[in-house]
């Protein structure tokens, strides 16, 4: 059974995020996102956080940095028994201008700008199943 329930998440990548030199975001931190998603999915499908087991996809498409505002996304593509399959997207829908003499500078962009897809399986146990399937 699909959950016709989307998560969303907007956050700010903040400078202690940054992890390379130019303000760049490791990737690891879209996946952070992601798992965040899937925690809030699963809480309405199954009233329980239940476990991240994998992804089956994780597609690395733009730069993120710090300043950047980003919007992770998901949802529940397929229900098993206890497996629920999960797809994510990652927008940035704000660019710091990256100015040297203004860093507090940002710009609103046209349009979103896809930064990550990914694909993967999450599980809850059938004890720890509080919704009737």
């Amino acid at each position: 059974m699909e959950t016709p329930y989307e998560s969303l998440i907007r956050i700010r990548i903040s400078a202690h995020d940054a992890h390379y030199a130019g303000d760049l975001v490791d990737g690891a931190r879209m996946l952070n996102l992601f798992g965040d998603v899937a925690t809030e999915l699963l809480i309405h499908s199954d009233g329980d956080e239940g476990l991240f087991v994998a992804y089956d996809e994780v597609q690395f498409l733009a730069p993120v940095r710090a300043g950047d505002y980003i919007e992770a996304r998901g949802h529940v593509v397929a229900s098993g028994r206890t497996s629920r399959k999960m797809v994510f997207e990652a927008r940035k829908v704000i660019a710091s201008a990256g100015l040297p003499q203004q860093p507090s500078a940002a710009d609103v962009l046209a349009g979103p700008v896809v930064v990550c897809r990914a694909s993967g399986t999450c599980v809850v146990p059938l004890e720890c199943q509080r919704k009737p399937r």
